[in-house]
């Protein structure tokens, strides 16, 4: 009697019941498809940013020199680590769109430093890492939108450091050139000026930040280079030296 009480419980309605395959079709619904669609015009609760400045980088449909929040040494930081991280294969160190990848055949990355993109106001960068443009895909799943907004403002900074003059460096601050540091610190002196893509793509010596870097020597010694100055006169550690480039 037990048996058959125990038997009588132990209906299979929920393992046979109709179910929807995920990628399968359906005759349930008359579109064919199992995966219903979200209803248009709903969007999840907290995620409507489709009016902020923050999540678009537009105002009136239009894109706006500013930033959505302060911009300080951390916020620069934090930039310039993504900007290594993420642009770097493609637009190099300097932002000058001489890459390794370009080195090895894909199409050639932005200058950030020739008058287009020099013109183009300060969230014109963050709406193409949000939605990308021409080659470059958009960055939006593997870069946050705040650091999209810091790499925004690396950019500037390092457009900024490539036509820098004493004159700009506040009062007080220190200055060193980076010949200096170089003999300070035991390495060869061969910083100069970062050639543009169009004149030599494939040699790029290090570059001074603050105007008046010593002239390129040809052919420099196979060496670890000299720290990048910084408007603080504390040098920072310089980017690794391409594998692709000329000794």
């Amino acid at each position: 009697m037990s048996l058959l009480t125990f038997a009588a419980g132990c209906r299979q309605d929920m393992q046979n019941q109709p179910r929807m395959y995920p990628q399968r079709g359906t005759p349930l619904f008359a579109d064919g498809r199992s995966v219903r669609p979200q209803v248009e015009h709903t969007v999840a609760r907290g995620q409507l940013y489709e009016t902020d400045y923050f999540y678009t980088g537009l105002i009136n449909g239009k894109e706006a020199d500013m930033m959505p929040f302060p911009v300080t040494t951390q916020v620069l930081a934090r930039g310039q680590e993504r900007f290594n991280v993420y642009c770097t294969p493609c637009h190099s160190r300097v932002g000058n769109g001489a890459g390794m990848i370009v080195d090895r055949g894909y199409k050639p990355a932005g200058n950030f430093h020739d008058a287009k993109r020099l013109s183009e106001p300060l969230s014109h960068y963050f709406y193409v890492m949000t939605n990308g443009f021409g080659a470059m895909p958009d960055y939006k799943a593997q870069v946050a939108p705040e650091d999209r907004w810091a790499i925004a403002a690396y950019i500037r900074a390092l457009q900024l450091s490539q036509n820098a003059k004493l004159s700009d460096v506040p009062a007080g601050i220190q200055v060193e050139s980076l010949s200096s540091i170089a003999e300070k610190t035991g390495h060869p002196e061969y910083a100069g000026p970062w050639p543009m893509p169009s004149t030599a793509i494939n040699a790029r010596p290090r570059t001074q930040i603050i105007a008046g870097a010593p002239a390129q020597t040809p052919n420099p010694p196979a060496a670890t280079p000299p720290a990048a100055t910084t408007t603080t006169g504390q040098p920072s550690k310089p980017p690794a030296r391409p594998s692709g480039a000329q000794q």
